[in-house]
C-alpha cells in the first residue's frame, strides 16, 4: 500500500500445438494487495486462486496483472490504459480503494473512478459481467504498521468503502468477494501479517484465495 513496487509482467496464454483447447485466461487488476506486496510471487492471492483453480481441473494459464503498491482508482485506470491488457478474459478481479482511503480521498470520487474501472473490467471480461470478481478492501488498521493510529476511524471508513464497493458491484452485474472480516483476524494472528508489519502474508492471501474460490469457479462455467 505504501511501498513501492513493480506490476507482474504482463503474460498471455498462447495455444497449445496437440489440439487441447487453450488455457482460460485471468486478468487481475489492482493495488498492493493484489501485486502481493512483501511475499513471493507465488504466495499473491490470484497466484494461490489459479492453483486452486487447477487443482479442480480448469486449464488455466498464469494470471496477467496488472498492480502495484501505492495506487488509487484513477492510477489504476492509468496503468490499464498503458498496459494495453488484450480480452477477452475468461476471468478477471478487482480490488483496490485502499489508497483512496488512505489519501483521504472522497468517497463520491471513489464511487465514480470505481464505476468506470468496473465497466473495464467488464469489458475486458467480453461483456459478461458474471467474469468479473471484486473483492472488497482489507481493513490495514488491524496490523502493526496502524500502531498509535485510529483504528475504529480507519475501520469505519473502509466499511463505508465498502458498502460503495457492494453496491456498485450489484448494480454492475458482477460477482462480490467480502475478504475485508478475514483480513481483521490479522488483529490477533501476527502469520496474517507479511514482514513489513502492514500488508498480508502469505498464509493470509490463501485465505483469500479460498474465499474467492466458489465465485471464481461459477465464473469459469466450472462451480
Amino acid at each position: 500500500m505504501l511501498l513501492a513496487a513493480c506490476g507482474a509482467p504482463a503474460r498471455t496464454a498462447h495455444a497449445p500445438t496437440d489440439g487441447a483447447p487453450a488455457p482460460r485466461r485471468f486478468l487481475a487488476l489492482g493495488d498492493s494487495y493484489t501485486i502481493g506486496e512483501s511475499v513471493a510471487a507465488a504466495e499473491r492471492w490470484p497466484v494461490q486462486l489459479a492453483g486452486l483453480l487447477r487443482a479442480r481441473g480448469v486449464a488455466l494459464a498464469e494470471p496477467q496483472i496488472i498492480a502495484r503498491t501505492g495506487w488509487t482508482t484513477d492510477e489504476l485506470a492509468a496503468a490499464i490504459d498503458a498496459a494495453e491488457p488484450q480480452g477477452p478474459f475468461d476471468l478477471v478481479s478487482l480490488l483496490v480503494g485502499v489508497n483512496n482511503q488512505y489519501r483521504g480521498r472522497a468517497a463520491g470520487e471513489y464511487r465514480a473512478e470505481l464505476r468506470a474501472l468496473l465497466g473495464r473490467a467488464v469489458a475486458l471480461a467480453g461483456g459478461d459481467a458474471r467474469r468479473v470478481l471484486v473483492l472488497s478492501i482489507p481493513d490495514w488498521g488491524v496490523t502493526p504498521f496502524a500502531a498509535g493510529r485510529d483504528a475504529a476511524r480507519i475501520a469505519a471508513e473502509i466499511d463505508a468503502f465498502n458498502a460503495i464497493g457492494r453496491a456498485e458491484a450489484l448494480d454492475a452485474g458482477v460477482r462480490y468477494v467480502d475478504v475485508t472480516a478475514e483480513s481483521r483476524r490479522a488483529a490477533t494472528d501476527p502469520a496474517l501479517v507479511a514482514g513489513d508489519g502492514l500488508h498480508p502474508s502469505g498464509a493470509m492471501y490463501a485465505a483469500w484465495a479460498a474465499l474467492a474460490l466458489p465465485d471464481a469457479l461459477a465464473a469459469l462455467g466450472a462451480a
